[in-house]
């Protein structure tokens, strides 16, 4: 028996398919179960990829020591001031979910900003498409889409192998299979 269920409805992320369409960007006030900081060496750079390659927006900022920036609701970023930056990125990353019409745009837009900040896109073994970006701050941060499930595919049959089925081929919320 598996401990999961099916909670998509406390998630901002749409369900995969062709017309998935990404939610609005979210302007309201929450407690943030998680975010990121990011130290940067020169916020008004950052706060401009951020925002015009990465589609973020500054939800507020106290100037000179904080920008903080959003996408959809619980994707979180808090810019703040350093006097250095690594000079590579580091081995961890931080990833956001989008929806798959938005990968072309968001490497177009990441180019048009800076050209080489871009990696991929590249298709995963769990059903995903993923765009790679280092930022001016050298974070390395991913944008992951799910793509459309195929009961049929590999990905799916990767998936089963760890105990992840569809909804509608396991058990629903908190139901309880003999």
């Amino acid at each position: 028996m598996s401990d999961y269920y099916n909670a998509f409805e406390m998630s901002p992320v749409p369900a995969p398919g062709p017309d998935a369409a990404p939610p609005e960007l979210f302007r309201g006030i929450y407690g943030m179960p998680a975010f990121v900081t990011i130290p940067t060496s020169d916020l008004a750079v950052s706060v401009d990829f951020w925002t015009r390659g990465l589609g973020f927006f500054e939800l507020f900022g106290v100037p000179g020591r904080l920008v903080h920036l959003r996408r959809w609701a619980f994707q979180d970023v808090l810019l703040v001031p350093a006097e250095t930056v690594p000079a590579q990125p580091p081995a961890m990353s931080c990833s956001f979910a989008c929806v798959l019409s938005q990968i072309d745009s968001l490497v177009e837009a990441c180019r048009a900003v800076c050209p080489d900040s871009v990696e991929g896109p590249r298709d995963t073994p769990w059903n995903t498409r993923d765009v790679t970006v280092t930022t001016p701050e050298n974070a390395r941060i991913v944008f992951t889409a799910a793509k459309p499930f195929d009961p049929a595919s590999q990905e799916a049959r990767n998936l089963a192998a760890i105990g992840i089925t569809p909804p509608d081929a396991g058990r629903g919320d908190h139901e309880e299979h003999a």
